[in-house]
């Protein structure tokens, strides 16, 4: 029997503040190879449907974390032109699989699983290297905005909360937000909303840088965790050079995004995050002009996956279907 798990269940058993800390073990084991993450492939698809374009890049991405009963695979859609359709831009499942017979488990939703482990990442830096509390300068007003807003919430004070996107979504994102009891106000440019924060959040698709760097402050935590291909770019080549420490979920594959296109840095440059957050001593504080980039790890989504799994299956809930009928 494989139980299918939609989004609604999903929902239920997901709890943003413990999700926090299931994150934050991943990337440490993440990082002391305790876990098995291969080369994620992304690719085009659609072309042909309506023409030679293509209509989306699809991703498959794999993970074993060492001593979990199931391995997850995730399979991903990100397809830009959903908004205009009304649609999530980011779509995912997750096959969960014994680890010791290969017998499939579960297929679960999984795009809100991929929002919420992608904010905890947000939420992690903060609560490291962010004062508490603080205001947030948020650029991009999709599903991630406020993903991230939600999750950096369970771990510090949010005193403002600026919300820019050109199109007018960061009026309907900043509602979203308020309507949670986050005090969000939609912002009419991204000088406005990273001026003077504490913390700024990029959370777009974009290709060009999305603020001007001379606008951060001396102390600004820049999360970014839009761009994870070489065409993709969120930031200015300034905001990554003035940065004390550059942080990166996935070292090897973050060097190669956009956003450190035309810096000198390398892979070896950047602090695997992973590695911060196993020392519990740490010299970084609240305060550090610093950069995390993230493009995203299998690691986390099989952690977080396999925790709401296991409230799921404890609750009885889901639906169990027979995959491969018995002759």
């Amino acid at each position: 029997m494989v139980r299918v798990v939609p989004e609604t269940v999903v929902e239920r058993h997901l709890d943003l503040g413990s999700l926090v800390d299931i994150v934050g073990e991943a990337l440490v084991k993440q990082a002391v190879d305790e876990a098995e993450r291969p080369e994620r492939p992304h690719f085009p698809v659609g072309q042909g449907l309506d023409g030679p374009e293509s209509k989306g890049t699809a991703i498959a991405m794999p993970a074993y974390v060492h001593g979990d009963k199931l391995y997850a695979t995730k399979l991903v859609g990100v397809h830009e032109r959903n908004v205009d359709r009304g649609l999530p831009t980011i779509n995912a499942q997750i096959a969960l699989t014994d680890a010791r017979t290969g017998i499939p488990e579960a297929i679960v939703a999984g795009t809100m699983i991929t929002n919420a482990r992608t904010g905890c990442i947000g939420a992690l830096a903060v609560r490291e290297l962010a004062p508490d509390p603080l205001t947030l300068g948020v650029i991009g007003a999709g599903a991630q905005a406020r993903w991230q807003s939600r999750a950096i919430a369970t771990v510090a004070g949010l005193e403002d909360v600026r919300v820019y996107s050109p199109s007018e979504s960061r009026q309907a994102c900043a509602m979203d937000l308020s309507d949670e009891g986050i005090p969000a106000r939609a912002v009419d440019d991204s000088a406005t909303a990273v001026r003077d924060a504490d913390v700024v959040v990029t959370a777009t698709t974009a290709t060009e840088p999305v603020f001007p760097a001379d606008e951060l402050g001396d102390e600004t935590l820049v999360v970014a965790i839009g761009a994870f291909t070489k065409q993709m770019r969120e930031l200015e080549q300034a905001v990554i050079e003035d940065a004390e420490t550059v942080f990166a979920d996935v070292p090897s594959e973050v060097i190669e995004t956009g956003d450190f296109r035309g810096t000198d840095l390398t892979a070896s440059d950047l602090v695997e995050f992973g590695s911060i957050l196993a020392e519990e001593d740490h010299d970084l504080s609240a305060g550090t002009r610093a950069v995390i980039a993230s493009v995203g790890s299998a690691t986390l989504d099989a952690a977080a996956t396999d925790a709401i799994y296991r409230r799921v299956v404890e609750a009885k809930d889901g639906t169990e279907i027979e995959l491969f009928p018995e002759e």
